[in-house]
């Protein structure tokens, strides 16, 4: 397995990371309002389903600097947990804050490499605001080979803004998780534009960031389009979704891929799994379960 351990980690302190992991969780929270309880669902949802499995591997999906899978390592100590991610400065930063707790793997999920960093068989795979950046191709082999790989009984979980089909719900979905944030009070946070210019201006981690800006040059010149296959998204939710993924960076559009909560559904049984649905929703912020 490819493990992150760039020597540009090793000068980067605990207490460095922590201070920019905590205003990455305020700045996520800018636009998921509810994030840890969407975080504390997803958890729940993977004890439960895997609560006869004595050793269960979990994958986490585009899992940027760890959130996720470091909640889920609370949750279930017993699990082996990968991370998977190509941003090296997200996965760097998760590194030195998480450490060995989560194994970390640099992989593209929009190509197959990503397969060599798990083993044969995994019992859950899930992902936090990160899918939507795939196109609907990339992301419907994705759930393939996720299926394949899935043991019988084992689960994909995703939490992320998923559109309704009935443009009207749409339209009132929005109207509720906008007003949810303003009684949170997270309108104010810190956002995701100022947050990445903060931290590529960050000396002590020059090293990440260069890095980083390399990965971005060699994956545009490859991928000019990036993780979107231009599938149209109404205003409000392109204005929505921008910054607002756990694995997000620059130099890519924030379009998303504009499926719908059925679309994902669809895509999940011919893929192979068994059964899928919301089990947790605000607005169109949605926990998304699969079943194998």
């Amino acid at each position: 397995m490819q493990i992150v351990d760039s020597g540009d980690t090793a000068i980067v302190s605990p207490d460095l990371a922590q201070t920019w992991m905590q205003r990455w969780d305020v700045q996520q929270e800018h636009y998921i309002a509810d994030r840890e309880e969407r975080f504390a669902v997803i958890a729940d949802v993977v004890e439960a389903a895997l609560d006869e499995v004595e050793t269960p591997v979990i994958v986490d999906l585009g899992c940027g600097p760890g959130s996720l899978s470091a909640r889920l390592r609370e949750r279930l100590p017993q699990a082996r947990i990968i991370g998977i991610d190509s941003d090296p400065l997200l996965l760097g930063l998760g590194r030195v804050h998480y450490g060995d707790a989560i194994e970390w793997a640099d992989a593209d999920l929009a190509g197959a490499s990503w397969r060599t960093h798990i083993p044969d068989v995994i019992h859950a795979a899930v992902s936090t605001t990160a899918l939507h950046w795939l196109s609907s191709e990339h992301l419907a082999q994705l759930y393939r080979d996720l299926a394949s790989l899935t043991a019988p009984g084992g689960v994909l979980v995703n939490g992320d803004h998923l559109g309704l089909s009935d443009q009207r719900l749409q339209t009132l979905a929005m109207v509720v998780r906008e007003r949810r944030a303003d009684r949170a009070g997270v309108r104010d946070n810190e956002d995701w534009r100022a947050w990445w210019d903060d931290i590529l201006a960050e000396p002590a981690l020059a090293g990440l960031a260069q890095q980083r800006a390399h990965w971005i040059a060699a994956r545009d010149q490859f991928t000019p389009s990036a993780a979107s296959d231009g599938a149209g998204m109404d205003g409000a939710r392109r204005s929505a979704n921008g910054g607002s993924a756990e694995s997000a960076g620059d130099g890519i559009s924030h379009d998303g891929n504009g499926l719908t909560v059925t679309d994902h559904i669809e895509m999940l049984t011919a893929a192979g799994y068994v059964s899928a649905a919301p089990l947790w929703q605000v607005g169109d912020d949605h926990v998304l379960v699969a079943i194998r």
